[in-house]
């Protein structure tokens, strides 16, 4: 009976069949110990000369790391063994026999671990990191899907900038420019529109010239839009989303944030609401702490480390200087310097996780922002057209799936949060 590492508890004292990879090995003289890991997890097969074949024992005493094998054996209850349980191995059958591994036990340099990204990711480490992701991804998918909203999907080539036109990767289309996606916002208005509540989950492009242990040039976003609805409301529903996310982590995988040796401790303590402080408040908070910023200035990572400093949980600033965000936010009627703008900033160093907003919803208006912003007009005439046929408020954010994953974990930087980065200087594999 073929069966999985990760439910190997429900067949103890059975017969089973493990396919997997060695992922170490060690003798005792007529013991042999390995470990098979085989994708969900890791058990010790025990192997006892005069209880197998010969020729299985000589195997197993060969086999090298990271030879894939199916190994056949009794599941056995043992809490010294990794996860509580062993496999009295009866047979090995050898798919493949590994070179000899370039990812030993041994410490490796980043720049080595980078090049063979492709075999790092067996790591137990990574691994555990590449689980807790496509928890948190389909934590919010299940929080937004039960809240309403309809999954969207938004194209990644786009005929004009969404952020800003400097950080932009142009491709040849077909004779014309078209650039990779900044970010599904724009479309999901449109979609918003159509629907009342819906998201995208898809990848971003930004062509940053950023060496920071938060910045990727290709990363993946969530970004949820709302017709009808405001900046509150925008927040209201992130909060309630990563509050969800952190605990569907905490759940279901225990084990892999064990792996990690993260400290849970801050994430177990998370609830609704966030603390919410404005921009103004920020500044004051920063110049109290000797930083140097004006008013006007974007927070860099410095500002952000700062003020998460004085808060145990993520918490939103908002109302952010106009001149400072993206042409499609909405002014603030109660000040025009300033905009009805957040972010979300996780504690413990990590920065900002979500950006979002109330979007400018009358034409003029939005016309007015493009020149300023120095932004062709002719390629935003669908955009404009959503201020032409039905418009109303709506809002919305982006949740920026490695820096949450990097929080969440506890890692130092975001090119552990995703399978296979790329970044300023690293394309390959």
């Amino acid at each position: 009976m073929w069966v999985r590492i990760e439910d190997i508890g429900e067949y103890e004292g059975k017969e089973v069949e493990i396919r997997g990879w060695l992922f170490n090995s060690r003798s005792s003289g007529k013991i042999h110990f390995i470990l098979i890991r085989d994708g969900t997890g890791i058990i010790q097969g025990v192997v006892v000369k005069g209880e197998v074949p010969d020729d299985v024992f000589e195997l197993a005493d060969e086999l090298t790391q990271e030879s894939s094998i199916i190994v056949r054996g009794i599941v056995r209850k043992d809490p010294r063994a990794p996860g509580g349980y062993e496999l009295g191995v009866k047979d090995i059958k050898l798919v493949h026999l590994s070179e000899s591994y370039p990812i030993t036990p041994k410490s490796h340099g980043v720049a080595f671990l980078m090049e063979r990204r492709h075999l790092w990711i067996r790591s137990r480490k990574q691994n555990a990191i590449l689980r807790i992701r496509a928890e948190v991804v389909n934590a919010a998918r299940e929080f937004l899907n039960k809240e309403g909203f309809l999954l969207v999907d938004a194209p990644i080539f786009t005929p004009s900038a969404c952020e800003g036109t400097t950080t932009l990767f142009e491709v040849d289309y077909f004779g014309r420019p078209a650039y990779l996606s900044q970010s599904g916002q724009l479309y999901m208005e449109a979609a918003c529109m159509a629907f009342g509540k819906v998201y995208c989950l898809g990848p971003c492009f930004r062509a940053e010239k950023s060496k920071t242990r938060r910045h990727l040039t290709e990363f993946w976003q969530i970004e949820p839009e709302i017709a009808y609805a405001d900046i509150n409301d925008a927040m209201e529903v992130a909060e309630r989303l990563v509050a969800c996310v952190v605990e569907r982590v905490l759940e279901r995988r225990k084990r892999e944030l064990e792996m990690l040796e993260r400290n849970t401790e801050v994430l177990e303590k998370i609830k609704v609401p966030f603390p919410r402080i404005s921009y103004d408040e920020a500044v004051k908070i920063l110049k109290e702490k000797g930083m140097d910023i004006e008013w006007g200035e974007d927070f860099g990572a410095p500002h952000e480390t700062e003020l998460a400093n004085s808060f145990s949980s993520p918490f939103f600033v908002h109302r952010y200087p106009k001149k400072i965000k993206a042409f499609y936010m909405k002014e603030d009627p109660d000040n025009p310097e300033l905009s009805l703008s957040f972010d979300m900033l996780a504690p413990e160093g990590y920065g900002e996780i979500i950006g979002g907003g109330q979007r400018e919803e009358r034409l003029e208006k939005l016309k007015e922002s493009i020149k300023r912003h120095n932004l062709p007009e002719s390629a935003f005439e669908w955009y404009l057209d959503l201020r032409r046929y039905g418009t109303v408020p709506h809002a919305g954010f982006g949740l920026g799936i490695e820096r949450t994953v990097a929080w969440i974990c506890g890692i130092h930087h975001v090119r552990e949060a995703i399978p296979f980065p790329r970044m300023l200087d690293t394309l390959y594999p």
